[in-house]
């Protein structure tokens, strides 16, 4: 009678992480935890990159709301004021600076934008380094891409972000603390058909700050990197919205997104997923059975392309049933 009893627990314990997985917005660790912990930020400086609009935005807003003093950067100086005021129309006591930023501007314009932004705040030097910003190119084959392509899209994600970093990181050190938090993505865990290069830069994101916190960790350093899906934005809602046979495009909010990239920095997290099904079942495939998610993304790899080409979702569950490739 026991064992009949712990056998039906173990099949309702089951069946409830089933159903909250097939629900979840995000990677198990992350969900799991409570509110983001506002002791970690409050009064700390946190930098944004890629601040004047999108997540980056709604990222400031929520820093600020959580009482730290933020800086904004982008190379929009005129959308950063926008958001500067925004900010402190909605949260009057807010310490808001902006601080306009080319990442692919070389490394002695990097330094002296570094130097400024350590001096702010009365030189409190920042906390927090949030790597938001990113040049992501429409959806095309691999083979497609050209020579230009790969260095905007490398200069700004990969050689600007990291150059920003080991600029930064000696004064973090100094000090003795600091926090990076890196925007990867999904792209940068699994393979991403239709976005190599952004996939690449990814990709060389992750091997990059897992390493550098690997080395500095016992330092006072940490990183976060996070992963999102598909996120919802004022682009991708027609796509996310529209239909296909019945299986639509479910997409994680931008807000949603952000509060929780600040749960997994707060909470201390090395690397948290966002997404909805089926983007989040795929990379805990590729993390965890790769040769069955690779052999899962070969599969879908042409439908995916073929979605892009035809402005339909590229992230539904049609890519995996029902839907077929045109003609």
């Amino acid at each position: 009678m026991l064992c009949l009893v712990a056998v039906a627990l173990s099949f309702v314990g089951l069946a409830t992480l089933i159903v909250k997985f097939a629900k979840a917005d995000g990677d198990f660790t992350v969900t799991s935890r409570g509110p983001p912990k506002r002791e970690e930020v409050e009064g700390k400086v946190v930098w944004i990159t890629g601040a004047s609009r999108g997540i980056g935005e709604i990222l400031a807003n929520q820093f600020a709301g959580l009482g730290a003093k933020v800086i904004l950067s982008a190379r929009n100086a005129s959308e950063l004021e926008r958001v500067k005021s925004e900010i402190i129309s909605k949260y009057p006591a807010s310490s808001i600076e902006v601080l306009p930023l080319d990442l692919a501007s070389g490394e002695e314009s990097i330094k002296e934008v570094v130097k400024r932004a350590e001096s702010l705040f009365s030189n409190a030097g920042v906390d927090f380094m949030v790597h938001n910003a990113a040049f992501e190119r429409p959806k095309r084959k691999a083979l497609d891409e050209t020579e230009e392509g790969l260095r905007a899209t490398m200069n700004i994600n990969v050689l600007g972000t990291i150059t920003l970093t080991s600029l930064l990181a000696p004064y973090m050190l100094e000090r003795g603390r600091g926090h990076f938090v890196v925007m990867s993505s999904a792209a940068g865990k699994c393979p991403a058909p239709g976005q190599a290069l952004y996939s690449a830069s990814k990709h060389a994101l992750n091997g990059y700050f897992h390493s550098l916190r690997s080395e500095l960790y016992d330092k006072g350093i940490k990183v976060t990197v996070v992963c999102p899906g598909p996120i919802e934005t004022s682009k991708s809602s027609n796509v996310s919205s529209s239909a296909e046979g019945g299986l639509k495009e479910k997409r994680v909010s931008s807000e949603r997104c952000a509060e929780l990239t600040i749960i997994a920095a707060t909470h201390g997290l090395r690397e948290a997923w966002i997404s909805y099904q089926p983007v989040l079942f795929v990379m805990y495939l590729v993390q965890y059975m790769p040769t069955l998610g690779y052999w899962l993304m070969d599969r879908i790899g042409a439908k995916r392309l073929d979605a892009a080409a035809n402005k339909k979702s590229a992230y539904s569950w049609n890519l995996l049933f029902g839907q077929k490739k045109s003609i």
